[in-house]
């Protein structure tokens, strides 16, 4: 099992954006997070396509995008575009999950599937043949630094067993509280990538903290 660490940039300093993203990488983060709120389907609003479009040229890192908007089949050529190489939307925002799927298919980049503490694996069990990754939410999706919901788990180890049974490959993905003390019941559950924000951007710690996380990933069995 390969183990992967997306630092959601939502906790970066934008005034540096470029420069607190690239020191992520130098410590060892392979792809980004980048946190798409709409002020509708969750009760934030952060940035859109064109932040993420201007870092793209300047950095090699997956762009791992989570929509967390409503409808979001509006906006998928936009993100696409803008330089995605994952776009995950939520289950509980759009009616068109086959027809956004088999838009970024198409486009050559993959597809993945985010699911609200509320919902349960079951809900999207249809689709997970056409999933990429499946993202379980650790907390309320909407705001950062918000504590890790261990009552999770079972719903991580559900998508595993569900993963075995159907044969499907999708990676698992869990996003929220995500520390180096709580990345360990992540993994056991049967997580594989790991996003983390504040743990990992902090003004002159963010190398060596994304480094911490890299480190903690040769001690999973």
């Amino acid at each position: 099992m390969k183990y992967i660490l997306s630092p959601s940039i939502l906790s970066a300093d934008f005034s540096k954006l470029a420069e607190d993203t690239a020191s992520a990488v130098r410590g060892g983060a392979e792809w980004l997070h980048i946190d798409v709120m709409d002020g509708a389907f969750v009760p934030n609003i952060s940035f859109g396509a064109p932040v993420y479009k201007w870092l793209r040229p300047v950095s090699d890192a997956f762009f791992d995008v989570h929509l967390m908007i409503d409808r979001p089949e509006r906006y998928i050529d936009d993100f696409l575009k803008a330089g995605a190489d994952l776009i995950c939307i939520h289950c509980e925002a759009t009616q068109e999950i086959e027809a956004i799927a088999e838009k970024v298919h198409a486009a050559g980049k993959l597809f993945a599937i985010a699911v609200k503490p509320a919902t349960p694996a079951e809900a999207i069990k249809e689709y997970l043949p056409l999933c990429d990754m499946v993202l379980v939410m650790t907390v309320e999706p909407g705001f950062g630094g918000q504590s890790f919901m261990a009552n999770m788990m079972p719903k991580v180890a559900k998508f595993r067993a569900l993963r075995e049974d159907l044969g499907l490959d999708y990676m698992i993905q869990v996003d929220g509280g995500i520390s180096l003390q709580t990345i360990g019941d992540a993994a056991a559950a049967g997580a594989n990538v790991f996003v983390a924000g504040s743990a990992v951007f902090k003004p002159g710690e963010t190398e060596k903290n994304a480094r911490a996380f890299i480190e903690k990933f040769k001690t999973f069995k």
